[in-house]
């Protein structure tokens, strides 16, 4: 350990995703004083890249940018006594444990490594009920990370654990907390989710970016963990970006559903939450309630949907509808002369616009997605139909790229097993195997929230202004399987706060949301009110459809939809708004 005091634990984070900032490891370890540091390489697409990658090589399965860095940085952690957490063993936690050993046996370094696996349930997918699928993995918790650093590992490698883990086995492991300890495991949890996406909570994919300096490479996260459970959310000194209330409720707000975060250690409660802004890029979290998890574990499936293929057509100028009717007609006739595909989907975007004084500004552009259980029908049949009308179809033909071979796509659905079905296993450095039982006091069904009417709307209201949605509020936006959050709260700085969530809260209703996003016109909504953060939290069921893999949305992980959101005009009262956005606005 580095010399943090016992009763705080320094845990950071060097990545959210596989393919992150690879310097971010050596950068976080340079940066300042750490106890542990983390990482998050896995996702719903991440699991299914890595189940190719097995298909072709059953060595493989791991997340390979783990090992460079660890090859890079593994000499430096030992010296400085920063231990390694990672889920960056995805479907062969035991395979990359083995080569950080030969890692470290180049490096004649002694180094104690271990791993937790049993998440992999493909083997007992027909037991189970899965059907054919290509990945089955549970979400594991923390304390197998918690037991394998208790043992003394310096490295610990996973499976598929849920994100927060990599962080709450760190904080379990130093405070010596159990099962029991619900509010100081909703505490970490939470903390876990604020960090684990990397640099999302210090500025980036931030809706207020222009109000941050942004000129230099963002800093990674650091949670201080306290024995209570409660946290602060802080950067290495010197580093880009900011970490302010804001961006860490951008980051809480982020792929969440229920206000109750349910995980297989601890269902934490994020309606309780407080956030204060401590210091320069210091923000404090307290308030964290855990209640008892849920009897089941998620598991992740991942199947082969079949092959797709696609081609964009450029449409310019006048006639734009008519350009795209006449494309449409001939495509679908000369698919139907041969195997045609199973399935055809057509996308108009009108990006032109009146009077357009660049050829980019006159053109519109023309998706047309096709699928098949068969690679044949979506592969050099449909290229070959697109491309050969070229001289014979609307005037001004044009594509953004050159044919391509049909691939295949996988789709995405959740499944849910009692826990006590899921093992849960440590293998230490020496290999002795631990099984780590299951929680024995759980929850039946989704924890309650407590009770959020909507509030009343203050009695003045003033001038009324149309204007950007988003120039009263932030957002964030992102994918869970097949469905979409958005997040949209009130900023921390607005001086009327109180009324201006209370408006906030009262417009955005089932109705408002399907007029603004006209795409969840026929989905199912949920909207959940977190009054704590002045934020609205919107769930759009099936949104991307069977998942990230298979969606053919422009934006298939639903990033951008917050931002579709703010750009939206709505009526709102002008005392919300800044002086010069609501003047320009009368």
């Amino acid at each position: 350990m580095s010399g943090v005091s016992a009763d705080v634990v320094r845990i950071g984070n060097c990545s959210g995703y596989y393919g992150d900032r690879f310097s971010a490891m050596r950068e976080m370890l340079e940066g300042g004083e750490l106890d542990y540091l983390t990482g998050d390489y896995l996702a719903e697409l991440t699991m299914l890249i890595l189940g190719r990658d097995r298909m072709k090589d059953a060595t493989l399965g791991y997340a390979k940018t783990f090992v460079r860095q660890m090859t890079d940085s593994m000499a430096l952690a030992k010296e400085l006594g920063v231990k390694i957490v990672a889920n960056a063993g995805g479907l062969n936690p035991a395979g990359l444990a083995d080569k950080l050993r030969e890692i470290a046996a180049e490096q004649d370094l002694e180094i104690s490594i271990a791993h937790v696996e049993g998440d992999d349930l493909l083997a007992r997918s027909g037991e189970l009920a899965f059907g054919s699928v290509m990945t089955a993995n549970a979400y594991l918790g923390a304390f197998g990370i918690a037991a394998a650093l208790r043992a003394g590992a310096d490295i610990v490698v996973t499976g598929r654990v849920t994100d927060a883990s990599v962080v709450v086995g760190p904080a379990i492991a130093h405070f010596n907390w159990d099962r029991s300890d619900l509010d100081r495991l909703a505490g970490a949890v939470v903390a876990g989710h604020v960090i684990e996406c990397g640099t999302q909570a210090s500025g980036g994919n931030f809706s207020g970016f222009t109000e941050l300096d942004m000129s230099s490479p963002l800093g990674f996260p650091i949670a201080e963990i306290s024995d209570d459970g409660s946290a602060v959310i802080t950067k290495h000194d010197g580093t880009g970006g900011a970490v302010t209330v804001d961006t860490v409720t951008a980051q809480l707000v982020y792929e969440i559903g229920h206000p109750t975060y349910l995980g297989p250690d601890v269902s934490a409660r994020l309606d309780t939450l407080e956030l204060a802004q401590t210091a320069p890029d210091r923000v404090s979290i307290t308030g964290a309630v855990g209640e008892a998890p849920p009897a089941t574990a998620k598991v992740c499936l991942n199947a082969l949907g079949g092959f797709r293929n696609s081609v964009e057509f450029l449409l310019t100028g006048l006639d734009i509808p008519e350009k795209a009717a006449l494309i449409q007609e001939q495509m679908e006739s000369a698919l139907a002369a041969g195997t045609a595909p199973e399935s055809i989907e057509w996308q108009l975007d009108r990006t032109d616009i009146p009077d357009p004084e660049t050829e980019a500004a006159a053109t519109s552009l023309l998706r047309c997605q096709v699928r098949s259980a068969q690679p044949d029908p979506v592969g050099r049949a449909f290229s070959d139909a697109a491309i050969q009308l070229a001289l014979a179809s609307y005037p001004g033909f044009s594509v953004t790229r050159p044919p391509a071979a049909g691939t295949p796509f996988g789709v995405y659905r959740p499944a849910y097993v009692p826990q006590s079905e899921v093992p849960h296993v440590v293998v230490h450095a020496d290999g002795t195997r631990q099984e780590i039982p299951p929680p024995e006091a759980v929850s039946t069904g989704q924890a309650a929230a407590a009770a959020r009417t909507r509030p009343e709307l203050p009695e003045w209201v003033g001038d009324i202004v149309r204007t950007q949605l988003g120039r009263l509020v932030h957002a964030r936006s992102g994918d869970k399987g097949g469905d979409a959050n958005i997040g949209v709260w009130i900023p921390a700085d607005h001086p009327h706060r109180d009324d201006a969530y209370a408006w906030l809260a009262g417009f955005l209703d089932e109705a408002t949301i399907r007029e603004l996003l006209p795409e969840t016109a026929t989905l199912e909504l949920e909207i959940h009110l977190l009054p704590n953060l002045a934020a609205v939290n919107i769930v759009v069921h099936r949104l991307l459809g069977e998942g990230v893999a298979s969606s053919t949305r422009l934006d298939p992980q639903a990033k951008g939809v917050g931002e579709w959101l703010r750009a939206r005009d709505c009526a709102m009262p002008a005392r919300l708004l800044p002086e010069h956005v609501a003047q320009a606005a009368l």
